[in-house]
């Protein structure tokens, strides 16, 4: 498997940057998107990255416009959505795919570590999903697994840069279950 901190990504203002910068510490990385029924989960990834941040903790979201083109925006678009809207001051990053051929090398990695998400109501969430996008997008379907599930689903990636969990989109960034998971591998 590819280590995490030597994949190339891009900063959202365009500079070219890898997650070796937060090595050491305990990241959350997040697929986002601003015109999803979920954008308001930026609000508590952002009271999370306030919370833990003095304790070597980091958001990193990285936006992608993969499901029913959520995020057609341009990353200039994306941040000043972001900063003003939910003062998201946690790293973002360029936009790019995290589902299809064009899949970023970061989530081939990602989901090759973590090939199963954590969420109990997980199959529930993606039956709705199929019904949204067979009557908005002439019949399209979720992916199915281990694939990327819809827009902001969780990786947890713990101080070494192992990814200790995945949580499924429904899973809110305040759920209790994401927050242990993070206490413990802050504890780590």
């Amino acid at each position: 498997m590819a280590n995490l901190y030597e994949i190339p990504v891009h900063t959202i203002t365009g500079e070219g940057t890898s997650l070796a910068d937060y090595r050491g510490k305990v990241l959350l990385i997040v697929n986002v998107a601003s015109e999803c029924g979920l954008t308001k989960q930026y609000d508590a990834l952002e009271k999370l990255y306030s919370r833990f941040k003095g304790s070597g903790f980091v958001v990193c979201g990285f936006p992608a416009n993969d499901f029913g083109a959520q995020e057609p925006g341009s990353n200039q678009e994306i941040l000043k959505f972001c900063t003003g809207n939910f003062g998201v001051d946690f790293p973002m990053f360029s936009k790019i795919a995290v589902t299809g051929v064009e899949t970023h090398g970061l989530y081939q990695a990602l989901i090759a570590a973590q090939p199963k998400a954590i969420g109990p109501t997980r199959e529930t969430f993606r039956e709705r999903l199929n019904g949204f996008l067979t009557s908005k997008h002439n019949g399209a379907t979720t992916n199915p697994e281990p694939g990327i599930l819809w827009n902001f689903e969780k990786f947890l990636v713990d101080r070494n840069g192992n990814v200790v969990a995945r949580f499924s989109p429904e899973v809110t960034p305040d759920d209790p279950s994401v927050v242990a998971a993070i206490e413990s591998a802050l504890n780590s």
